[in-house]
């Protein structure tokens, strides 16, 4: 495979990579998103090889396993360094096509997120609902699944498990059609402890960081659930809550 050289921090392909990193806006106008690290590049080698678009590296670093249609350019370390987002660089930026919006179809599980806009915890939730095999539904509001911290987060599990969109108003309409359980967490006394609901059918809203639960949901819900915990205690991190349900979901 043939590598071009860049050595201008004026390069056109530069500039566009960073915007990438930068505009949620801009991703979606050019359909393509930029992560970077070596280990992810990998997993998107593995997993989405056809969305690969260009791939950045340093002189030290040689991609395996790159698709013949992919651009490959060499850097120097001092512009990846400004480029890449990350403190300490690994060596490897890459971008790829923004998957194609699927129709929107719910399915009998499935964790909603509601208005979680931290990049991290979007990420973690992400990859835990991979590794529990659950579909993940985005609302308006929630961080871009494609910001390159959520990405990163994910560990390429945003590659294998992307997640799905859809307003409040279709999901709430798609669960009473279907009989799913639309379920929120919510801190009320009508709250029932989650260990012991039935969720082997449910669509389960996780809220915000601050906010919690919206409320649409909340007048929406079926059911509203709480996670038993110290009474010293008011709220869990968004992605640590979202693990437990899963898991009582799985269960």
């Amino acid at each position: 495979m043939m590598i071009e050289r860049i050595t201008s921090r004026k390069n056109p392909l530069l500039l566009h990579i960073k915007k990438l990193f930068s505009s949620r806006s801009y991703r979606q106008q050019h359909g393509e998103y930029a992560a970077d690290g070596i280990k992810l590049l990998d997993e998107a080698i593995k997993w989405i090889p056809q969305d690969l678009r260009t791939v950045l590296v340093t002189p030290k670093v040689l991609p395996h396993g790159l698709p013949e249609h992919v651009r490959l350019v060499e850097i120097p370390e001092d512009i990846m360094a400004q480029i890449s987002p990350m403190e300490a660089p690994q060596g490897a930026i890459f971008t790829c096509a923004l998957p194609q919006e699927a129709q929107f179809k719910l399915p009998q599980r499935s964790i909603v997120l509601d208005g979680v806009q931290d990049p991290g915890n979007l990420g973690t939730i992400l990859r835990t609902a991979d590794a529990m095999d659950l579909q993940v539904i985005l609302t308006p509001g929630c961080a871009d699944a494609y910001n390159h911290k959520v990405v990163r987060s994910t560990m390429g599990a945003v590659f294998r498990t992307p997640p799905m969109y859809a307003m409040h108003e279709e999901i709430a309409a798609r669960c009473a059609a279907g009989h799913i359980p639309l379920c929120v967490t919510a801190l009320s006394e009508r709250a029932m402890d989650i260990r012991e609901a039935d969720l082997s059918r449910a669509a389960m809203v996780i809220g915000s960081e601050g906010k919690g639960v919206g409320a649409y949901f909340l007048e929406h819900a079926d059911m509203e659930l709480i996670i038993p915990m110290s009474e010293r205690c008011e709220s869990l991190n968004a992605a640590v809550a979202a693990a437990i349900v899963m898991w009582e979901m799985r269960r």
